[in-house]
């Protein structure tokens, strides 16, 4: 059986911030580094995330694009100040297939916006530096808020 959310994270479920609880644990993924217009999600695919051809679903690769590319355009230098998005537009595009027990890293970076939309790309790669996919995405901010 796949791994859900862990006993006790409805506090980790409650924060989208936080990359763990909720779909995090659904697919596994995990927020590696991040920073002003920078992120990383790292995966290694498990036999969940396997279709009946034996490769990484698509839906998978999807879901790291748009999470790396959401969180690069978020992070906030301010202690204490939360920055949220949607997705409004993602576009993936499927290069190689990825095997069961590939290392997968979603490297994405913010290529510009404004106050109240942000664009981003992304590339994942296994841990060989053999390109996956590639996405695009256009996200539009939530209002700021402090923590609390």
């Amino acid at each position: 059986m796949p791994p859900g959310p862990k006993s006790g994270s409805l506090g980790a479920m409650a924060d989208p911030l936080t990359p763990h609880g909720g779909f995090a644990d659904l697919v596994g993924y995990e927020l590696g580094a991040w920073r002003e217009d920078y992120a990383e999600v790292t995966l290694v695919v498990a036999a969940r995330h396997i279709n009946r051809s034996g490769v990484m679903h698509g839906g998978v690769l999807s879901t790291l694009i748009d999470t790396a590319c959401g969180y690069c355009g978020t992070h906030s230098p301010e202690p204490g100040h939360r920055r949220r998005a949607f997705t409004v537009t993602l576009t993936s595009q499927f290069i190689a297939s990825a095997p069961l027990g590939a290392k997968l890293t979603a490297a994405a970076q913010r290529t510009g916006g404004g106050r109240q939309i942000f664009f981003s790309t992304c590339d994942v790669t296994d841990e060989d530096g053999r390109l996956i996919g590639k996405g695009d995405g256009v996200f539009k901010y939530l209002r700021d808020r402090p923590d609390g």
